[in-house]
């Protein structure tokens, strides 16, 4: 229904990757009215190009058959560095063999043993192999599935929306503006609830894996109408990016039995981590590389070999053949015969929305799923495997509870949402019609920059103090940005400008985070604190925004069966 340029629906899923698409599966399947509003059509949403797998104890592998979900928890909880909620993390590797099995009989063409079960490979941090995988492509085919399944259900689809405010009122969310690619004006969608599934924030960082609309909207939705964010702090850097384009090179090559090379043809990884080696978790490889090159055993300063050499053809070509695409056609590198050239990049945000193991933040109908999110599953570190089950677990979880809410909900306050339609309306004006300040790609460029320099796989005090300055100076030069186009209809300027705003807020809590955390910790490693100090900083950091920026306080971890230890691999 429409009136007004508002439209109405009971659940409003604002974002079309494996997440957003869960949810609103589950919330079609309990009878509701949804739909779902995408910044891209949901085919190019950043989970299609998930390539290693997804986890989950089915026990398919050898040496794996006594393989239970407190395996897969206890790998998970040790691969956070101890700072996932365990009672979350029990919950998702609970229900993982059911998503997995139930995203198989939708119509996922997963890979196959001889045998016919769904075959399984080893991955980092794990004990046993228990990812699931579809070859090197297998965010490409569960995103098809859960599309296919919501296309058969006739979900309603807004493709090439950009939301740019959340509707609050008396601790209820009521619903959200957008911009309307297409015809180039503000439209208002009034809502019982709201489920964000935006995806991560990794576009905040110059050198990363994530597709360019990951600029952290949803988190910034959030945070603007009074939900927390939380472990902003806490940035995954994916050791093996190809270098020069910082494409994604899967985890699945090193668990397939890919070497990593140093300069002197060493496989340094036993020297940082001699049982795993190479599938030790992502924060120590990647650590690894950079030491390497630091201490001048890389090749050109630059970059490592991820050599798969070894596999030979027909198992690169069976198992690996969109990362031997990747490096022919990105790298000119054909993987059969020669090493791939690999050097670690923003991958993966683990920080997030402040939610509950159904998704639900402290405001009344809002809810958030997948990387936007902070449940929290995955702590410090991530391990890999684990993000595409985060999506589909949580996803089913909030679709289905959201349902349930309807029936307490009560009827949509128009006036609210015209009201912050015509707010928005003046400022995207502004933003049009500016002719004077800086271009919003250098202040855009900045920000990336700074904060791949300072805030980056080492942290010490003294570089994020020089980061925090040159935030601030970002943070006003957006004051007066210019996009040098005035038309309304298909301005993808005006869209990264909009994001770029998400992007600031959002990097302001990564920076707080940052700083205030003074211990090393996963992904979060400062080598002014090289120890984990659990005495005082077992807990998470928990932002809220105020007039003069984001403030951050601490908050428990939940703890129930795994005692905290030190983490070797």
């Amino acid at each position: 229904m429409k009136e007004h340029d508002i439209y109405e629906h009971e659940v409003l899923v604002i974002g079309g990757g494996l997440s957003g698409l869960r949810a609103a599966l589950a919330s079609l399947e309990e009878g509701a009215d949804v739909a779902v509003i995408s910044k891209v059509h949901p085919l190019r949403s950043h989970s299609v190009a998930a390539q290693g797998g997804i986890n989950a104890s089915l026990g398919n592998a050898p040496k794996a058959e006594n393989d239970t979900w407190k395996d897969h928890a206890f790998d998970t909880v040790k691969g956070s560095d101890y700072l996932a909620d365990q009672d979350a993390v029990e919950v998702m590797c609970k229900e993982a063999p059911d998503v997995v099995l139930e995203l198989e009989h939708m119509g996922t063409v997963f890979s196959r043993l001889d045998d016919g079960k769904i075959a399984q490979r080893p991955f980092g941090g794990a004990g046993v192999p228990r990812t699931c995988y579809a070859a090197d492509r297998t965010g490409h085919n569960l995103l098809h599935t859960l599309y296919e399944q919501n296309i058969s259900e006739d979900l309603t689809f807004y493709n090439e929306y950009f939301v740019t405010s959340l509707v609050r009122k008396n601790g209820r969310i009521l619903g959200c503006v957008s911009w309307d690619f297409e015809e180039g004006k503000v439209v208002g969608f009034a809502s019982n609830v709201v489920i964000l599934a935006t995806g991560g924030y990794g576009r905040i960082y110059n050198r990363s894996t994530n597709a360019l609309i990951n600029t952290g909207d949803g988190a910034m939705l959030a945070y603007d109408v009074g939900v927390p964010l939380e472990d902003m702090e806490f940035i995954q850097f994916h050791p093996t990016t190809l270098y020069g384009s910082n494409i994604l090179i899967t985890e699945g090559a090193r668990g397939e039995g890919g070497y990593l090379l140093n300069s002197e043809g060493e496989r340094f990884m036993e020297n940082y981590a001699p049982e795993a080696m190479e599938l030790a978790p992502r924060d120590i490889v990647a650590r690894a590389i950079i030491t390497e090159t630091e201490d001048g055993r890389a090749f050109e300063d630059e970059f490592v070999h991820l050599d798969i050499t070894h596999l030979g053809e027909s198992k690169i070509k069976e198992r690996l053949p969109g990362i031997r695409q990747i490096a022919k056609d990105f790298a000119g590198i054909e993987p059969v015969q020669e090493p791939i050239p690999v050097q670690p990049g923003q991958h993966y945000s683990m920080g997030g929305i402040d939610v509950d193991t159904f998704g639900r933040t402290c405001i009344d109908g809002l809810f958030a799923v997948g990387e936007c999110a902070c449940v929290s599953v995955h702590g410090a570190n991530r391990l890999g495997g684990n993000s595409l089950l985060e999506t589909v677990v949580f996803g089913r979880r909030a679709g289905e509870k959201a349902s349930e809410q309807l029936d307490e909900r009560g009827s949509y306050d128009m006036n609210m949402i015209q009201e912050k339609m015509e707010e928005d309306r003046r400022m995207i004006d502004a933003l049009l019609n500016t002719t004077e300040g800086s271009p919003y790609s250098e202040v855009m460029g900045d920000l990336r920059e700074t904060m791949f320099e300072h805030f980056g796989v080492y942290r010490n005090e003294g570089s994020m103090k020089e980061g925090l300055l040159k935030l601030k100076q970002i943070k006003e030069d957006y004051d007066s940005i210019k996009i040098d186009n005035e038309n309304r209809r298909f301005n993808t300027a005006l869209v990264r400008a909009l994001e770029l705003r998400s992007m600031i807020k959002v990097a302001e809590t990564v920076v707080l985070g940052s700083l205030k955390r003074k211990e090393s910790r996963g992904s979060h490693y400062r080598r002014d604190y090289p120890e984990r100090n659990d005495e005082k900083y077992l807990q998470h950091s928990i932002f809220t925004k105020t007039e003069d920026g984001p403030e951050v306080d601490y908050e428990e971890v939940t703890i129930t069966q795994f005692k905290v230890k030190e983490r070797g691999y």
